[in-house]
């Protein structure tokens, strides 16, 4: 397994990541959820926002190339984990826990005390992976505005809401 390197995503990468994440949906065409893998990914402006914030980073083997990333919202007193996506010709090698750990650490050297996700509840690359990496679900009473927030506008989405789940992990 060839080692990878978290760093901050540049400009000249969006489209790999648009690339990584049409990929990374590809599984969910196998387990009967084409509406979520024919989801357009992140437009371009919208990663390049996050981007130019310093809030995305890729994963990337020794030659340079990306072939993971994360992109984090800032939803109350979290970081929230807006998109994670890895190419499925590199997953179970723990790509996105490294991901997840450099998020942590950013985090925490802001004073956020914690990561945040929705994601979907069944799906054993969601949130039982999630659970995996530290993370817990959220009961509806513990749900903060800004988290009802995103969940709504996911239901918005035609995602369905009894299949989704939010999450928090503490960082540090």
């Amino acid at each position: 397994m060839e080692p990878v390197r978290v760093r901050a995503a540049t400009a000249g990468e969006l489209l790999a990541l648009q690339r990584i994440e049409v990929a990374s949906g590809e599984p969910f065409r196998e387990i009967g959820m084409a509406e979520i893998a024919d989801m357009p990914p992140l437009p371009l402006d919208a990663l390049a926002a996050y981007q130019r914030a310093g809030r995305a980073w890729v994963a990337g083997t020794p030659t340079g190339e990306p072939v993971a990333f994360v992109v984090v919202d800032l939803v109350d007193d979290a970081a929230h984990v807006q998109q994670l996506s890895v190419h499925p010709d590199f997953t179970r090698r723990r790509i996105g826990a490294a991901l997840l750990d450099h998020v942590s650490v950013w985090a925490a050297g802001r004073g956020l005390p914690a990561l945040t996700l929705t994601t979907f509840r069944a799906v054993p690359w969601n949130a039982p992976y999630y659970a995996r990496c530290g993370f817990r679900e959220l009961m509806p009473e513990e749900l903060t505005l800004g988290l009802t927030a995103v969940l709504a506008a996911e239901a918005g989405l035609g995602l369905d809401p009894a299949a989704r789940v939010a999450m928090r992990r503490l960082t540090g």
